[in-house]
């Protein structure tokens, strides 16, 4: 294949800061009437909610976190914000108002130990939201609404065991409901809130009908459906009688799973997907006519609408690429003005960073495998120090868009190769379920045929490969490791699992009513106990060659610590130092700044010394 690149250079070596300093200002929200805008930005070192009039240049903070970033935030009415954070990485989320007027913040879930996510939030409610949490019972979630004014909070749905995703209609009503067994997966529906649920159709999990939202007139579904065939499409379902009426959009090649719909028209307005990059199919001809007009000005760049307001004539609009973080502008479709508000982090420069390529290779069985390919500026493409960079999930995918870490390592010198091996989404459910109990196996073949194809291209010097990765990612590091000690010169596992056994044994609770889907994905630990003795890298220690360096969050509650702490007693037992980075106050990925930059500078100096970069 040959592979075209921008061969401008870029000797500048860019501070490590630059790449992983939170950014200077970035999620834009603007009020339901269009006259505030709210958005992020540093105070302390840590992400918090401003507020701003539209035309005026005056912003107010309105939040005062100090130990970790928000997690995520939305208006409730146009006098209070509704924000989300956590503890130390621990993932119980819990929901907090702030009035934007005193700045008064309350904690709205103050429960310890519990979870609380957002169901709807209920945009036609003044003062009201739908969430859920399990506090009743730590494996399930219950459904309460909240008035986020008052602190009241009223039982809406109580969960009977299996209800895994709650659906409202238009008038947020509680109308539909995803159940599950464990592997089999099952629509539930009712008429009124008092009706009692009725099943309407029972799949394996591996064939998926998810609801999207209802119909206008809230009589059928629009959902994605794999059913009778590969790729996933959007389809309007008859809920009432469980049948197909039509495909809304559906793609030869990718999955499709987002729709779009103006609330105030009541039409469907764009489909979008990913195959190499994101794309988008209009439904709507007033949209298609706004994202034209956009890209008038700001062709040169990707763009999404993030936000608009309740009349739908004030959005917020970002745009992005492979080299940029991108900026937000407002657009106001009564006076057809375009007003760029920030750029999200202004010390980048794009010239200086690199193209992310899309690639294909062929795996041993002859699979297509596409990919990223990033490449240093200014230098010659031949026998580079390279990083193979695996995804977490494993049941995610790598996109085409700006990554930090893939700019740093590019500018420090390293070819970055990403993949989405088999088991990445998007592809169709026949890729997907080739990954099943493949762990270690011919997903790890998928990534080795990566590194190979890169060798055989000239590119790779393959004296100077290394793996790095988290979360699935990191455990793919350690199976590379492992399993293809020859082909690697270091290793960083960022934290990921070692031990299959243990990992599934420490799962967090609400995620347990998944565990025999878990087990026919991955393996069973009792039926297919040689299986999974034989993919958990902590075994095998003994076949490393390879320094390794890993990072793991104390309070990680998906890869718990002991995931990173058996591997590297297992290694010390041998005679070997692992240089060891563990966050007290991190959980499943460093959130706080000031740890990435500790980890990455370490990674710099633990790749420069292994790859004599």
């Amino acid at each position: 294949m040959e592979i075209s690149f921008n061969s401008a250079s870029n000797d500048r070596l860019i501070p490590l800061k630059d790449f992983f300093k939170n950014p200077e200002k970035t999620s834009y929200l603007i009020s339901p009437s269009g006259k505030f805008i709210s958005f992020l930005a540093p105070h302390n070192e840590r992400l918090n909610i401003f507020v701003q009039e539209i035309g005026s240049q005056d912003t107010k903070r309105i939040t005062e976190v100090t130990e970790r970033d928000i997690h995520a935030y939305f208006w409730g009415n146009n006098n209070t914000i509704i924000y989300l954070r956590d503890n130390a990485g621990d993932e119980n989320f819990h929901f907090y108002s702030v009035n934007i007027n005193n700045a008064e913040n309350k904690d709205l879930t103050p429960f310890e130990g519990v979870r609380a996510n957002l169901v709807d939030e209920l945009e036609d409610f003044d003062s009201e939201i739908l969430i859920e949490m399990n506090k009743r019972n730590p494996e399930v979630f219950d459904v309460y609404r909240m008035n986020f004014e008052t602190g009241e909070m009223n039982l809406a749905a109580e969960n009977p065991g299996n209800i895994s995703g709650w659906v409202t209609d238009h008038n947020g009503r509680i109308r539909a409901a995803i159940t599950t067994d464990g592997v089999n997966t099952s629509l539930m529906f009712r008429e009124y809130e008092k009706d009692p649920w009725k099943t309407v159709i029972t799949t394996n999990f591996k064939e998926s009908l998810m609801p999207v939202f209802f119909t206008f007139d809230n009589e059928h579904l629009y959902a994605t459906s794999n059913i009778g065939r590969d790729k996933s499409a959007i389809i309007k379902y008859d809920i009432k009688n469980a049948r197909e009426l039509e495909v809304i959009f559906e793609h030869p090649d990718v999955d499709v799973s987002s729709l779009s719909y103006s609330k105030k028209r009541k039409v469907l307005t764009a489909v979008s997907f990913y195959t190499w990059k994101r794309e988008r199919v209009f439904l709507d001809e007033e949209t298609k006519k706004i994202f034209k007009r956009l890209e008038t000005e700001l062709g040169n760049n990707e763009l999404f609408i993030t936000d608009k307001d309740d009349n739908e004539e004030i959005f917020i609009v970002r745009t992005y690429s492979d080299r940029s973080l991108g900026a937000n502008y407002i657009y106001d479709k009564t006076t057809d003005k375009l007003t760029k508000i920030s750029d999200v982090s202004p010390w980048i420069n794009e010239n200086e960073m690199a193209e992310m390529k899309p690639i294909t290779y062929k795996s041993r069985d002859g699979i297509t495998i596409n990919g990223y390919l990033s490449l240093p500026l200014g230098k010659e493409h031949k026998n580079l120090p390279v990083v193979i960079n695996p995804h977490g999930g494993p049941w995610a995918r790598d996109q085409w868009g700006f990554n930090p870490e893939i700019q740093f390592l590019v500018n420090r010198g390293y070819a970055v190769l990403q993949m989405n091996f088999r088991g990445s989404v998007g592809y169709g459910r026949k890729f997907w379920e080739c990954s099943f109990r493949q762990w270690g196996r011919t997903m790890q073949d998928d990534i080795t045929d990566g590194v190979n194809w890169l060798i055989e291209q000239g590119i790779a010097d393959q004296e100077r490969i290394a793996i790095y990765g988290g979360s699935y990612g990191g455990y793919a590091v350690l199976a590379g490791l492992v399993y293809t000690p020859e082909l690697y010169a270091a290793g960083v596992d960022y934290v990921g699992v070692s031990n299959l056994f243990t990992f599934m044994n420490s799962i967090p609770a609400y995620w347990k009513p998944y565990l025999e889907m878990l087990y026919e994905m991955v393996g069973h630990p009792e039926k297919d106990k040689q299986l999974l003795e034989e993919s958990s890298p902590v075994f095998h220690v003994d076949k490393i060659k390879a320094p390794l360096f890993i990072a793991q969050g104390k309070m990680d509650p998906r890869v718990n610590i002991n995931e990173s702490d058996q591997m590297v007693e297992a290694l010390k037992k041998r005679g070997i130092e692992v240089p060891y980075m563990v966050k007290d106050n991190e959980g499943h990925g460093f959130q706080n700044q000031e740890n990435r930059f500790d980890f990455y500078r370490e990674m710099e100096l633990f790749l420069g010394k292994h790859l004599k970069n």
